[in-house]
């Protein structure tokens, strides 16, 4: 019976991911199916634990991080929780081994959320690791399935990959990082005095980071080549619309991509798999 209380529990992680982001709900159906329920509860921690520091503002945000840390990792040594979100990460993370200094790297990430409003080269870096390239390689852990030399050798990849999109996902969200919740992650960048050479500056790191991880996916298995490939696609699509932007542009409103251009991609990507040339 408690087969249904874990399966109700990573029901209830995907239900988080179709919820707060329909790009990658859509990227992790084209992931082979055996794979596809370790993303979600992937997602679904990690979006919780964003939630917190982002969202819950009228309650003491401090506390309740320190208490979602302590409950995540009670829930990993038990192998059970009675949140759901939590039970289903700790299925994951048991099943695959996931290291737990990448778990310790996103909470750091997720803390200086809560003091950190402006960043140097030095916390930049530690942050981007925590919060993205620690994430990415949670899930190469569950795309590797155990293989520990595929695992280190695509590892600098997944870092690249997970750094790529959590620095488009800086020049998307720019207007409300900057206006809700005061931070600016680029090191040495004013909200006010944000200029074309601070961009294309930015934009050049993030084009060397989306260059070096298609390389890696390339070298993925295929159960989660395709998927990866589509998501890839999706946020260097963000990425090419973004470049082309006045820095005031980002600054006025939140960018995305149309309906009509994720199926293109979709349709596009898929006729490329099909081809066998991915």
């Amino acid at each position: 019976m408690i087969e249904r209380f874990h399966e109700t529990s990573r029901q209830c992680s995907k239900i988080v991911t179709e919820n707060y982001s329909t790009s990658f709900a859509a990227a992790v159906k084209l992931l082979h199916k055996d794979i596809r329920s370790d993303i979600h509860n992937i997602y679904g921690f990690v979006r919780f634990t964003d939630e917190i520091v982002d969202t819950f503002h009228e309650f003491d945000k401090a506390a309740m991080l320190q208490n979602f840390k302590a409950e995540t990792y009670k829930a990993i040594y038990e192998k059970i929780s009675l949140n759901p979100i939590l039970n289903s990460f700790q299925l994951t993370v048991n099943k695959y081994s996931i290291d737990h200094k990448l778990i310790d790297a996103f909470f750091c990430s997720m803390q200086k959320d809560l003091y950190k409003n402006v960043h140097d080269e030095a916390s930049y870096k530690e942050y981007i690791y925590g919060s993205a390239e620690a994430v990415g390689l949670m899930c190469l852990s569950i795309f590797c399935a155990k293989d520990k030399q595929l695992f280190t050798r695509l590892k600098e990849y997944a870092c690249s990959l997970g750094a790529a999109f959590q620095k488009v996902n800086f020049l998307r969200d720019m207007k409300v990082d900057n206006e809700l919740l005061d931070r600016m992650y680029f090191p040495n960048c004013n909200f006010k005095n944000f200029s074309n050479e601070e961009k294309r500056k930015i934009e050049s790191g993030i084009q060397r980071d989306f260059d070096h991880a298609y390389k890696g996916i390339m070298q993925l298995p295929a159960s989660a080549k395709f998927g990866v490939y589509v998501a890839y696609q999706y946020y260097y699509s963000l990425f090419k619309k973004i470049k082309k932007l006045q820095p005031k542009s980002i600054l006025q409103k939140r960018i995305r991509i149309a309906d009509h251009t994720k199926i293109f991609i979709l349709a596009k990507a898929g006729l490329r798999n099909q081809l066998n040339i991915l």
